[in-house]
């Protein structure tokens, strides 16, 4: 087999080796513990604060509003629950394609007595705004809407969002998992309360991930015990894990234009090639108005999963929807969300590019799923009969 082609980069990246060589020190000549007061200590701590101040940047923060987590799943959770305990009424509003560490959490809190609020979205998966202000009550604590859909890329107004959470006094967050430091966003000019991110999905480590809570935000322990950040997340801090989530955000702010091109350039031909030649397909999300990595298609009279498991045969990697919805046997419900017809959605394929991603990779893959699509409907009865009518 081939040297193999990844295309699964919203699951996941690939660290970075300037990443792993900034890591590299605090495993071992530098592993103190950031708490301690001697030199070992001392030099730990340093990079801590140096790498909060790094991150902070990237979404023009004050670093003393970032608190490291273990992921983005951790930050989703602790958002909710500062929501709860900073503001007086039960009363939450989401988007209906939210990640399912909000959808999960919003269901436990609605045992504890909170009332949730699901907004629709339309056909590209942009949130409706017109419901979403019609949602807002007086005891509406949280609106929390994702920065961008990490299965179909559809980017959301989040700065009109944000006014309208300001503007009605309610904590904003988003989940900017897939889009930190790959799209811009300002917590101050979008008006964001709270905001998650982690390290994996830019080139960074896995365990690692970051919640922004800004000065509106009374901070509550998300784990008790010692005197970590700030006494808001007990726990000896994970220094090379943060070090590197440090390193990889700057690696992806330097150069950033000349690289978002470059990818812009990859997707557009990618979705060009699959549109133009792979007949019965559909591009899932917004044309245009999307993280620029990614690129979510619907094959018809093709089972997604199939083509996922025959392409890995032939050494490309992709996958059928979000890698935290895997072994579902429902189709996903961003693609239900936004009105992809069964039968489509369960044929969708997730394909997501990144720096390392080369021309010649998106045509062996265009080739490759040319020649499995075709394989997968020669057995399709649905799609013969359809072509002996034509």
């Amino acid at each position: 087999m081939n040297e193999r082609i990844y295309f699964d980069n919203a699951a996941t990246t690939a660290v970075r080796q300037e990443v792993i060589d900034a890591m590299l020190p605090y495993y071992s000549k530098e592993f103190g513990n950031p708490s301690s007061i001697h030199n070992y200590g001392t030099t730990a701590a340093q990079a801590v604060s140096e790498s909060r101040q790094t991150l902070a940047n990237v979404i023009n923060a004050r670093p003393e509003d970032i608190y490291f987590t273990s992921g983005g799943s951790e930050s989703d959770n602790w958002a909710i629950e500062l929501a709860a305990c900073n503001k007086k009424g039960k009363h939450i509003i989401i988007s209906r394609i939210e990640h399912h560490a909000i959808l999960r959490k919003c269901e436990a809190m609605k045992e504890k007595g909170y009332d949730i609020s699901v907004i629709d979205v339309d056909e590209w998966g942009v949130v409706k705004l017109n419901e979403l202000i019609k949602a807002i009550r007086k005891d509406t604590i949280l609106i929390s809407v994702m920065t961008a859909n990490n299965e179909i890329g559809t980017i959301e107004p989040i700065e009109r969002i944000g006014r309208i959470a300001r503007a009605n006094d309610i904590l904003f967050h988003t989940d900017a998992v897939q889009a930190f430091a790959q799209i811009h966003i300002n917590v101050r000019e979008m008006n964001i309360d709270m905001l998650s991110a982690c390290a994996h999905k830019l080139h960074g480590p896995k365990g690692v991930g970051l919640l922004y809570a800004g000065e509106r935000v009374k901070m509550k322990p998300m784990i008790y015990g010692g005197m970590q950040e700030n006494g808001a997340r007990a726990g000896t801090e994970n220094v090379p894990g943060i070090v590197g989530f440090a390193k990889a955000a700057k690696l992806s702010i330097d150069g950033y234009n000349e690289r978002i091109r470059r990818i812009l350039y990859l997707r557009n031909y990618l979705i060009s090639r699959i549109m133009s030649e792979v007949p019965f397909v559909r591009l899932n999300g917004h044309p245009t108005n999307r993280l620029p990595s990614n690129a979510n298609f619907s094959f018809q009279f093709v089972e997604g999963e199939s083509l996922v498991i025959l392409l890995d045969l032939k050494g490309i990697s992709v996958s059928s929807g979000s890698a935290c919805s895997q072994g579902d046997t429902n189709p996903s419900y961003v693609l239900s969300a936004i009105g992809v017809p069964q039968d489509m959605a369960y044929s969708a394929v997730r394909l997501t590019i990144s720096e390392d991603t080369t021309k010649n990779d998106i045509d062996t893959a265009v080739e490759a799923i040319k020649e499995v699509v075709a394989e997968l409907r020669s057995k399709s009865s649905m799609y013969n009969s359809l072509m002996r009518r034509r």
